[in-house]
């Protein structure tokens, strides 16, 4: 990674963290990469970071079971999983593969530049 891309997921990592969909692993895993940056741990750190991202990015078509079924209605509420199925379809039929909450953006983003 160069240093224009290492500045790129530096500032977008820093911007995750701060997102509230972000799961704490993911935070936490975060918080860890940012303090390994320019150390002898960083390429390790790295690739624990891009499994985390990896694992963490909702497929849109988990994301729709899940706000379907009866877990993902009392977990979002009846009311905002209906949005949530509404609003994941629309955005399926338009392309997209992943959630679109603010954290699986970034992922998304984060994703594309560590694998260039």
């Amino acid at each position: 990674m160069n240093a224009k891309q290492l500045d790129e997921v530096v500032h977008k990592t820093q911007e995750l963290i701060k997102t509230p969909t972000c799961c704490q692993e993911l935070k936490e895993m975060a918080e860890q990469w940012l303090k390994s940056v320019g150390s002898e741990n960083e390429a390790l750190m790295t690739q624990q970071y891009m499994a985390e991202l990896k694992e963490d990015l909702m497929p849109i078509d988990n994301l729709i079971a899940f706000a379907s079924s009866k877990d993902g209605q009392i977990y979002f509420g009846e009311s905002k999983a209906k949005e949530i199925v509404r609003h994941s379809q629309e955005i399926q039929a338009q392309g997209a593969q992943y959630c679109d909450c603010p954290a699986c953006a970034i992922v998304e983003d984060i994703l594309k530049t560590l694998e260039g």
